[in-house]
């Protein structure tokens, strides 16, 4: 028999919305700091008052809730306040992925139908000749760190700019009270990054924000310090708040009130200067971001002091990994998509494994983690049955938890599709061990079929990226008579190594292959050297491109 039991009078019934993400840094942080760049640096204390400031800006439009409004910005604390001040004020916060083409970009908006776009003036080519005069955006916030005003870049759109961001801020109270209000109101949305078709708009509710926060910081620290978080942390993000909302740490560190400092636009040297002179601690990005400030490192004769980097995105390697290790990375890895929050999964670390070999503890770094607490992950095959969890079988892997995306903004029949049978499909071929180990193996799309048997591009990519001479590699399928697909690897060779032989490399595999680490037809029986290899706007290996161009390689 159920037991019913009544609930105080004057009891609070509490939502989980984002403001009272902030409840804790109001009362411990004020006095810790946010920096931007060179540029500018803030008390926590301030920064309240800012999103106070931004709230009333935004209420003097007079919009109504659950208006969107649109953000194209790179990291910088004005990103950071709209995080809180837009969904808190109960509008729908758009982060717009400016690394995407022009006519996706527009393609998004469009499809968001904002209201207000604020807008840093680095883009502001980008939607100059956009027709603003049909579309849903009745207002600019110009944002601008270089003195260039909006009447000298795009005059004919004058008359919809509010005013600059800062002098609105300047002028505006810093009074504002942010109600209570459903915590399943939608507080965000942002456009998937994939590479066909257009991108897909996944919006996320307060609960399902504040739940992925809390999750990730309990995950996270559990952690030993070493790898873990911890107060006094120092973070700043170099995966951009565009982009799945920086994977939810610029929500989890400001819970928790640590120093964050934001680089603006990325560059290597900007990156690597900031981590020195603000004693960076944690941050997170894509395996391109890793190898690009590994360069930089190289090329200024430094090395990091134990940088805790969560790495994502794409599989890491082990090459990769054991280069970051030996410059002073703690790299290990987390898994997810925008459909997932993102994070779902995340290398594990306890506190007695000091002493585990070198050459373990880089595959434990570049398997795919163990779940997120609250997350529930399954092994389906193609018909729907469910696979055993002992590191053998493989299938398309499936989640639950409770902040996944619950469908696609304006295409449900994609979220039905998404969903199918009460569980996300993630479309990531994976196997899972019995201690609950996740590894992807690839993605549905890029797993390459020759003679009627699958092979793992990732698992290839591993093996090649062991050699020294290996800065970044893919291996792609392409078209073949006899075996209807066989493996190509293009490679990009580190500097210094330009001479060498590419057979010595492709022999990797010829070895693992001797020693049953991977079937004799995954052999790449193909390869090519280039200077770079093709990038989705979020830094991921583009294979789609690679696969068109390279459909037609028959010799090498």
């Amino acid at each position: 028999m159920t037991q019913n039991y009544p609930s105080a009078e004057q009891a609070h019934n509490f939502p989980l919305i984002i403001k009272h993400l902030l409840d804790r840094s109001r009362m411990t942080a004020n006095e810790e700091e946010i920096v931007f760049s060179d540029k500018a640096r803030m008390t926590y204390k301030q920064f309240f008052k800012r999103i106070a400031k931004l709230a009333n800006v935004l209420k003097a439009l007079n919009l109504e809730k659950g208006d969107v409004i649109s953000v194209m910005d790179w990291d910088t604390p004005r990103f950071l306040e709209s995080y809180f001040a837009v969904p808190m004020s109960q509008y729908v916060l758009q982060t717009v992925n400016i690394r995407l083409s022009p006519e996706k970009i527009l393609y998004t908006i469009n499809h968001a139908k904002p209201k207000v776009l604020l807008l840093n003036s680095e883009f502001a080519p980008m939607v100059k000749d956009y027709q603003f005069d049909n579309s849903s955006i009745q207002h600019i916030i110009w944002l601008d760190d270089d003195g260039v005003k909006c009447e000298d870049v795009m005059p004919e759109r004058q008359s919809l700019v509010v005013g600059e961001y800062e002098t609105l801020l300047d002028k505006a109270s810093d009074d504002f009270y942010f109600e209570d209000f459903d915590e399943n109101a939608i507080a965000v949305t942002f456009y998937t990054s994939g590479t066909t078709g257009n991108p897909k708009g996944v919006f996320y509710s307060h609960r399902q924000l504040v739940l992925h926060t809390m999750a990730v910081a309990s995950t996270l620290g559990t952690l030993p310090q070493k790898q873990g978080v911890v107060l006094g942390d120092v973070y700043m993000p170099m995966t951009p708040m565009f982009h799945a909302m920086a994977w939810g740490f610029p929500y989890m560190v400001t819970m928790l009130g640590l120093k964050q400092v934001y680089p603006g636009r990325y560059s290597p040297d900007k990156l690597i200067h900031l981590m020195e002179t603000e004693k960076v601690t944690l941050t997170h990005c894509v395996p391109t971001i890793v190898q690009m400030i590994l360069d930089q490192a190289q090329k200024e004769g430094k090395k990091f002091n134990g940088l805790k980097m969560l790495t994502g995105g794409t599989r890491l390697t082990e090459g990769l990994a054991t280069n970051a290790l030996s410059s002073g990375i703690e790299i290990f890895t987390g898994y997810g998509m925008s459909e997932t929050g993102p994070l779902i999964s995340v290398t594990e670390f306890k506190s007695n494994e000091a002493d585990m070999d070198l050459k373990d503890d880089v595959k434990r770094r570049c398997l795919s983690g163990k779940p997120v607490i609250m997350v529930e992950n399954q092994l389906w095959d193609d018909t729907g049955k469910l696979l055993a969890n002992d590191g053998a079988e493989v299938g398309e892997l499936v989640v639950r938890a409770p902040w996944l995306t619950q469908s696609y903004a304006k295409n449900s029949d994609a979220g039905d599709e998404l969903w199918e049978g009460g569980y996300m499909h993630t479309q990531d071929i994976a196997s899972i061990r019995a201690d609950g180990w996740l590894q992807i193996s690839d993605r549905l799309k890029d797993v390459i079929k020759t003679g009627g048997e699958w092979i793992s591009s990732l698992e290839i990519e591993t093996i090649l990226s062991l050699h020294p001479a290996v800065a970044d590699v893919a291996v792609v399928g392409i078209p073949d008579e006899k075996w209807s697909e066989r493996p190509l690897a293009v490679m990009v060779f580190r500097s210094g190594f330009e001479d060498t032989n590419p057979k010595d490399i492709i022999a990797l595999t010829e070895q693992a292959a001797e020693k049953g680490l991977i079937p004799k037809y995954g052999i790449p029986e193909y390869y090519k050297i280039v200077e770079a290899l093709p990038k989705t706007s979020v830094g991921k290996h583009d294979k789609k491109v690679m696969r068109e161009i390279y459909a037609n390689h028959s010799a090498n």
